[in-house]
């Protein structure tokens, strides 16, 4: 099995459809063994909770600094089994003890067509409303592995969506939406044997 955390700030409608998918049998061989969060208030935190999972709530504000924020995620994320990590609206950068830790193990997923329209800033309406101003014709979503820089990691899936003369960053925002649920569980599902494999590896 591989146990997968899942860090997210907001609502956490990502998390949703991944944990759908998890429970429609369409991820086998993958389960949510703790979903994280750097605010206390956010709806991921309400709904895993509400489904039986244990939660987290970490902010580097909590710490004296950034090491000592690394450490005490590290043990957590150790002491639930963690073998992965899926960013699902998490709006807060790694720290870099995390990254080297689970290299090549972290997904996120950005509301773009990778590598346009990333990068430091490029989050949530900000992104649709770059796209707009550019007059772009199409969008999309990126799932992509998470490295030390915004938006940057090696992309695993895409899909596009057509931009329409009548979109505003709402309607733009929310058509890329429907496709992020469809594309997240879908990648996961595509990198999890591999994880699996280096797991059993490192274990042997």
């Amino acid at each position: 099995m591989l146990s997968i955390a899942v860090f997210g700030s907001g609502r956490g409608s990502n998390f949703r459809a991944i944990l759908d998918a998890i429970h429609a049998g369409n991820l086998p061989g993958v389960s949510i063994a703790l979903v994280v969060s750097n605010n206390s208030d956010a709806g991921i935190l309400s709904f895993a909770r509400e489904s039986g999972l244990p939660t987290l709530h970490c902010s580097q504000k909590q710490f004296a600094d950034e090491a000592a924020f690394s450490r005490a995620l590290l043990e957590t994320l150790q002491a639930h089994g963690i073998k992965a990590i899926v960013l699902a609206g998490y709006m807060k950068k790694l720290p870099q003890a995390l990254i080297t830790a689970y290299r090549r193990r972290i997904l996120n997923i950005h509301p773009a067509l990778l590598p346009r329209f990333g990068g430091k800033g490029m989050y949530g309406i900000h992104v649709h409303e770059a796209v707009l101003a550019a007059g772009e014709t199409e969008s999309g979503a990126t799932v992509h592995l998470v490295d030390e820089e915004y938006d940057h990691g090696e992309v695993i899936l895409q899909r596009r969506v057509p931009v329409l003369p009548i979109d505003t960053p709402q309607t733009l925002a929310a058509r890329v939406l429907e496709v992020e649920h469809q594309l997240y569980p879908e990648a996961l599902r595509q990198v999890a044997g591999a994880w699996s494999f280096a797991n059993s590896e490192r274990n042997t």
